[in-house]
């Protein structure tokens, strides 16, 4: 039941944000050229439910580039974000091409969140109950993300596994409720990058 529920609910509430995902793409078609030239969309393969490899959506914020050079654990290369592109993380804007990944089935609005698929398949083999975190979908946000922020470096990434494990082992409508709670939270109050 919890489940079947957790899926319309994505539906429903995604399908409501696509008009707002429609009008900010509008707007950053003609702020792009002036403040961060490139691409509209940042495509990348993403590690998603059963270990499977998903195209993520997400505006771009970073100046592009012809490969990813960070190692699983590196910190972020900040120097590459735009100053649009700082607006749009900051405001979590950047995220909203995801709900097409949420209608397509492979994220939810709550859940673990996917890594990069080259990274993760780096903590397959090092951070233990990894693996287990993909035994449900992805989300846009998670316990993770409310409760760490992001996750740089090997025992950052192991505390969120801890969180996400947690998770997992508790789904159900109380938590799900209280974690979009805490998302709403953290959009409108700006925590995190």
């Amino acid at each position: 039941m919890f489940l079947w529920a957790k899926r319309a609910f994505d539906v429903l509430f995604s399908l409501t944000l696509m008009p707002f995902v429609g009008l900010t793409a509008l707007c950053l078609l003609v702020l792009n050229p002036f403040f961060n030239r490139g691409p509209l969309l940042y495509v990348q393969p993403r590690m998603g439910r059963n270990c499977r490899a998903f195209a993520a959506l997400k505006f771009r914020t970073m100046q592009p580039a012809a490969r990813i050079s960070r190692g699983a654990h590196d910190p972020l290369e900040t120097d590459r974000i735009t100053s649009l592109g700082r607006f749009l993380r900051r405001t979590r804007l950047d995220e909203l091409p995801q709900v097409i990944n949420v209608l397509r089935g492979d994220m939810s609005l709550i859940g673990p969140r996917p890594d990069y698929f080259h990274h993760a398949r780096h903590n397959l083999r090092v951070i233990p109950g990894y693996r287990q975190r993909h035994a449900v979908r992805p989300g846009i946000s998670g316990l993770a993300q409310t409760q760490l922020g992001y996750a740089a470096g090997l025992d950052a990434t192991t505390a969120k596994v801890r969180a996400d494990l947690y998770y997992i082992q508790n789904a159900g409508f109380r938590l799900e409720a209280w974690l979009f709670w805490r998302t709403l939270v953290v959009v409108f109050c700006r925590h995190g990058t």
